[in-house]
């Protein structure tokens, strides 16, 4: 369960370079039509837990139907899956389509490696939501197409909060923060569970303050932590931590939250909708008392913002199947294939009017919600090297609860963020 919301970390590149569609097995020219690629098999790599069953079937059988020609998916694992995709797409027979992770989509389109997709976007892609689709985009060019996406939720002890006499879910974040001064005074458990280093959880109250963790200065990128937005976001992170008896130097996975969770002493936490699974797999007793909600923002109309995670799909540049590469893109991203992808794995679609789909999956509707109003780490190939450990950004965030105000604990951290910044490799 774990991995099919994880590989909400993830994309596809799909590439349309004309120029690479020549030699003998290139299909320039060719049309879509049940023979027009006859004899042909597309190649498509597709993330461990990326591609159900159900849904798998009735794509490979439409496309098959549809072109002619054969599909064959394999399925790749995330460990080393970065270095495997990079030295693929400088091969001269690389996988036609590649599923590679939405925040780093910009280094693979930055060496050549995905095919402009443009024509593609405009075809099919007007509906696409804007903040999905963000991640596809590298200066300005379409270089992969948004396929499915998954952000953190509340994920809440329902019992815990009955006893404490609370009826509703927060609608706003000042709700939520008066409901877990209630837990406190009324009952006898944490309120929240939430460590001093959840950093996607800060990234994505950053995101709701309409801020970013880097600037640009001249020709490069510089670390925007001195932000005054940023600075409210890690305020807000603070007063959430308030509630916490976690320790300020750990993340999440350090214990495990949901493992944390499902000792039935705290009120909720804030994590991935396949954290329940973990805390049900620990302690079965505890399902009956799950629920999710989605995490409230300043105003009711309007939720907090999230990390998206996700997956977008790509075709190689170097490809000699361009036209058919893309016509298996039509199929995959339909409203019928999207839809279906929701439904079976959970993750949110690409389109907001597709989002029914998720009705009978409670922590993908708790999920849907913030989609819109999401974003990521910034989209540039030089972050990637921010988030080696140690990561600067949760050294800022323990100087911070332990005292130090957001502009001197970013002092504290911004040389190294520069420095990772302005890495060229």
């Amino acid at each position: 369960m774990k991995r099919k919301l994880i590989a909400a970390i993830g994309i596809a590149g799909m590439m349309v370079s004309i120029a690479a569609c020549g030699g003998d097995d290139g299909d320039s020219g060719k049309k879509a039509g049940a023979d027009g690629f006859k004899g042909q098999t597309l190649t498509v790599w597709a993330m461990d837990g990326s591609t159900p069953p159900g849904w798998t079937k009735d794509l490979t059988a439409a496309f098959e139907k549809k072109t002619g020609a054969k599909l064959k998916f394999q399925t790749q694992q995330w460990n080393g899956i970065q270095q495997k995709i990079t030295t693929a797409l400088s091969e001269d027979n690389p996988p036609d389509v590649i599923e590679v992770g939405n925040t780093q989509t910009p280094a693979y389109a930055a060496t050549g490696g995905l095919a402009d997709l443009s024509d593609l976007k405009s075809e099919i892609g007007a509906d696409w939501t804007a903040a999905l689709n963000n991640s596809s985009v590298y200066q300005g060019k379409q270089y992969a197409a948004p396929w499915y996406f998954a952000n953190r939720v509340v994920i809440y002890n329902k019992k815990i909060w009955a006893d404490a006499g609370i009826k509703d879910t927060p609608k706003t974040r000042d709700e939520f923060f008066k409901d877990l001064q209630t837990i406190d005074k009324k009952t006898d458990a944490e309120p929240i569970y939430l460590p001093g280093q959840n950093w996607y959880f800060f990234d994505g109250l950053t995101i709701g303050q309409g801020a970013d963790l880097v600037k640009k200065d001249g020709d490069k990128y510089v670390s925007n932590l001195a932000d005054p937005k940023v600075g409210k976001a890690m305020e807000i992170y603070k007063e959430y931590q308030s509630y916490s008896k976690a320790p300020k130097d750990k993340d999440e996975a350090t214990p495990q939250q949901a493992e944390v969770f499902a000792k039935g002493k705290t009120g909720a936490f804030i994590g991935m909708g396949w954290e329940a699974g973990t805390a049900i797999a620990a302690n079965k007793s505890i399902e009956k008392n799950i629920g999710y909600f989605t995490i409230p923002g300043e105003t009711a109309d309007k939720p907090e913002g999230v990390f998206l995670g996700g997956s977008n799909f790509a075709v190689a540049a170097g490809s000699k199947k361009q036209e058919l590469a893309k016509e298996f893109l039509k199929l995959a991203l339909s409203d019928k294939f999207e839809g279906a992808l929701a439904k079976e794995n959970g993750v949110i679609p690409n389109k907001e009017s597709l989002q029914t789909n998720l009705s009978a999956n409670p922590a993908a509707v708790a999920a849907a919600p913030a989609a819109a109003g999401g974003g990521t780490t910034p989209l540039i190939p030089e972050w990637a090297a921010v988030e080696n450990a140690p990561n600067p950004i949760k050294t800022y965030m323990t100087a911070v609860l332990n005292g130090k105000s957001p502009a001197d604990a970013a002092k504290q951290v911004e040389a190294e963020i520069n420095k990772r910044l302005s890495q060229t490799s």
